[in-house]
């Protein structure tokens, strides 16, 4: 099993992300999103499972700060906007294979462990 995590290091969330696959041994590839922005056809596929709204975290600091509480894009210039400022995303995104969760989501990565050990 090996995962990908896309997340920033001050995130609470992602760290535990990044903690629960270790305990596990399970193989990380962490994309800090500070140091390399996630490409737009990456965040396309989560928000193609989850929608684009469930990609914005509409509480972050960063999502006030740019004043888009009254904001009215596109689904196509929220990602490019979301690639941009990755502060925007609830995180962390986590990837394993064609499976995908936003936020900590302890029992669906539970899932995916037990049936790769199986």
């Amino acid at each position: 099993m090996e995962v990908q995590v896309f997340g920033v290091r001050k995130s609470a969330d992602t760290r535990a992300a990044l903690r629960f696959f270790a305990e596990r041994r399970v193989k990380v590839h962490f994309v800090d999103l500070n140091e390399r922005a996630a490409s737009v056809g990456e965040l396309r596929r989560f928000a193609q499972k989850f929608g684009v709204s469930t990609l914005v975290d509409h509480d972050s600091r960063r999502y006030s700060e740019l004043g888009l509480r009254s904001a009215i894009l596109s689904e196509e210039r929220w990602l490019e906007k979301l690639s941009l400022e990755p502060l925007l995303l609830r995180m962390p995104l986590v990837r394993n294979q064609q499976q995908l969760t936003i936020g900590a989501a302890e029992e669906i990565w539970n899932t995916w462990y037990a049936a790769a050990k199986s």
